[in-house]
């Protein structure tokens, strides 16, 4: 065998060796047909594939006719990629004869490994091990393998790839899911959607979503990116990808599983409950620019519209309707109105320039042009006025029976349309009509097949941002639960170093005289104590004290409230601060994901916030303007600014206190995991905002260490 590895191969070298391979191994590949092991070889043979095909199988001359080697190491050539189709323990022992021989990358179909306990663990870890020493690039474990449809690279197991003819196209598509290939391949061919490349990534052992795609970014081949995601494993690589995506002007859609309650239960403060799993997730993809579909359908009917709109800023946009049947549309503007999507009714001066051309708008927000809206020249007419209408930021055609039975008459407006005004158009097509959509879709117009993909689409596409060129903080792996909880005092310490004012404290000792106190009663008592996060779940606090003797009593009473409701704590001190009083209060916080790393909260304030989630989330840090587009998307916070003659709050010290805390993210000798204040009171506007409730949960150094152990052991946990 001859041939020199490329160690460790990233960008344009991984593309080549991992999509666009000169020649390809088969270990493991068998015999029987109707076996998994030998589906690869039929593939590459009925697709066409022009580089060379291997076969490796220690156990017989010639496999499915074709000669056969006894080991990687009697091929007459070093093969580019190698498809490792044998058991776990024997995919162990080729993926080192990989590394032995040079081989740049060696995809492994088998599973049993983080999903299968403790033992499996090892086995992943060994893979990992192997890969690094040798410079092998590893995709899975549990791959079901990767397609190159320009190429004729169909080297997967998948039973869907059998499919002729397979769709050639822009799309690429990286999904943790082997299965969800064969599905999307399926599904979207039917709808003419045609591929670039689907690679199934397995348990990222070694390489994940986000450096795959980022190394075929530069192949004018690939248009966009759809991605099946069940976790947020390799979030850096996914970000940046993402981020590299959007400067190459080609967009990037996901479909996320995993809506998990698990670390919101975990969570001690109100921002930990509130910012769960799937919230992160959430706010993760949206700060990277990618939209976030709620549908599979969704997913295969995103691309043409993200083409066609550009991420836009923080503003609600409007959606402007037309529509020959009126039920058909009502069932999008339902779909579109649960998103929190505005429909639009046209303004007076499009409802005159409609009545120009014909058309009668009535007073609602819908176009309604009945059976008159199926000749080509009224259906027409009404989306040039309707697209060039400022008042909408997308214009919905929605298309009845005409769409299946005269396609020629509903489709060719919108198509004409389409192509004629930048403005995006969309269409909703009501019944089954595969021509029509073909059509439309061959156009590159975006068109829907159902109102809640309709919806979910158009949603998904409006509420995209604009992706933050600033890198998100790096986090170390650590564990929800871990680490210690400090009092009150110190946390505000803590939170002082950012810039965050407080109000005055005092700290007492229950049982002793009450000293004379550096600020003025009325006066709030509390205890203080590291394990008593929520002081009013254990009576922990007293308001409106009037004098030292008042507070003398105060104390005692918290004292003895909470040890009866928490036995086994002993209380001796407690903070003493002014009663504040301002015109409204917030929530501030901060979480540290295990995967995504810190993303800062702002909520309506009180202990009544995990009941509303009235709240706004970014990754940790961000900058004052990013913090005053959070202010804007609570809606309690709208009577801060001076809503209906009330005095307005100085939301700008909000927008202060938002980022000085995000700057937690930033310290170089602690790391927190939970960081809070609720409330914020906020002042007049113009008079500032001060803590007068403290919360932080910091990560102690065994609780990281063991976390980043536990990550390099475990690396995936998914059974394919």
């Amino acid at each position: 065998m001859t041939g020199k590895a490329i160690k460790g191969c990233t960008g344009p070298a991984l593309a080549e060796a991992l999509l666009r391979p000169r020649s390809v191994a088969l270990v493991g590949v068998s015999d029987d047909i109707a076996k998994t092991a030998a589906r690869p070889l039929r593939f590459l043979r009925r697709a066409g594939f022009g580089g060379e095909v291997y076969g490796v199988n220690p156990t017989r001359a010639t496999v499915q006719g074709e000669p056969a080697f006894a080991s990687l190491s009697a091929l007459p050539e070093r093969p580019d990629h190698a498809f490792i189709l044998t058991g776990t323990d024997a995919a162990i022992a080729a993926l080192e004869e990989c590394g032995r021989l040079g081989v740049p990358v060696a995809t492994i179909l088998a599973g049993g490994f983080s999903e299968a306990g403790g033992a499996g663990a090892e086995r992943e870890k060994r893979l990992a091990e192997i890969g690094r020493s040798y410079g092998v690039r590893v995709l899975g474990p549990s791959s079901i393998g990767v397609v190159n449809v320009h190429e004729r690279l169909v080297l997967t197991a998948n039973a869907a790839f059998a499919e002729p003819d397979l769709p050639e196209g822009g799309v690429f598509v990286a999904s943790h899911s082997g299965s969800l290939i064969g599905a999307l391949l399926s599904r979207g061919k039917a709808r003419g959607v045609g591929f670039a490349g689907l690679v199934s990534v397995g348990g990222e052992v070694d390489l994940s979503v986000g450096e795959i795609c980022e190394a075929t970014l530069d192949d004018p081949k690939v248009g966009g990116y759809l991605l099946f995601l069940e976790s947020m494993r390799n979030a850096d690589a996914l970000r940046r990808f993402a981020l590299a995506a959007a400067e190459r002007g080609k967009p990037v859609a996901a479909y996320k599983l995993g809506r998990s309650a698990e670390a919101a239960e975990l969570a001690v403060s109100h921002t930990g409950a509130l910012a769960g799993e799937d919230d992160v997730a959430d706010t993760f993809l949206r700060d990277c620019g990618i939209a976030r579909v709620e549908s599979f359908d969704g997913l295969l009917e995103i691309l043409p519209l993200l083409n066609r709109m550009p991420a836009k800023s923080v503003r609600q946009p409007a959606v402007g309707v037309v529509t020959t049947t009126g039920g058909g549309a009502a069932m999008a503007i339902d779909q579109l109105a649960i998103r929190g999507v505005r429909v639009a009714a046209p303004s007076p001066e499009t409802v005159r320039r409609l009545a120009e051309v014909g058309i009668v708008a009535g007073e609602g927000r819908l176009v309604d042009l009945t059976l008159a809206g199926t000749r080509y020249d009224v259906m027409k007419a009404a989306l040039g006025v309707m697209q060039t209408a400022p008042e909408f930021d997308l214009v919905l055609a929605t298309v009845g029976s005409s769409a299946r039975f005269q396609p020629d008459l509903a489709v060719a407006p919108v198509i004409d349309s389409a192509r004629e005004h930048d403005k995006p158009l969309a269409a909703f097509i009501v019944p089954e009509a595969q021509e029509a959509l073909l059509r439309l879709n061959a156009a590159g117009v975006p068109c829907f097949r159902a109102p809640e993909s309709c919806g979910d689409v158009i949603a998904a596409a409006l509420g995209r941002r604009t992706p933050r060129s600033e890198p998100a903080m790096a986090s170390s792996p650590v564990r929800q639960g871990a680490g210690r909880t400090i009092d009150e005092a110190e946390a505000y310490r803590l939170f002082a170093r950012v810039g965050v004012p407080h109000a005055p404290v005092a700290v007492l000792t229950a049982g002793e005289p009450v000293p004379e106190l550096p600020f003025a009663y009325p006066v709030v008592a509390k205890v203080l104590h590291p394990d008593i996060a929520h002081k009013t779940d254990v009576g922990g606090v007293a308001l409106n004290i009037a004098d030292a003797d008042a507070l003398s009593a105060a104390m005692a009473a918290i004292r003895d409230r909470v040890e009866a409701a928490r036995p086994g704590v002993s209380v001796r001190e407690i903070l003493v601060q002014p009663m504040t009083r301002g015109v409204g209060e917030v929530l501030v916080g901060l979480r540290r994901d295990p995967q995504v790393g810190p993303v800062v909260m702002l909520a309506a304030g009180g202990v009544l916030t995990e009941i509303y989630r009235d709240r706004a989330l970014r990754l940790a840090p961000v900058d004052r303007a990013t913090a005053l587009e959070m202010i804007g998307e609570v809606k309690a916070l709208q009577a801060l600014a001076g809503y209906r003659g009330r005095t307005a709050g100085d939301l700008g010290a909000v927008a202060d206190a938002l980022v000085a805390v995000s700057r937690l993210a930033l310290l170089d000798d602690a790391t927190v995991l939970e960081a809070e204040i609720n409330p914020l009171m906020v002042m007049a506007d113009g008079q500032g905002a001060v803590a007068v409730d403290a919360l932080v949960r910091l990560v102690t150094a065994d609780a990281d260490i063991e976390a980043q152990e536990d990550d390099t052991e475990n690396r995936s946990g998914r059974n394919r």
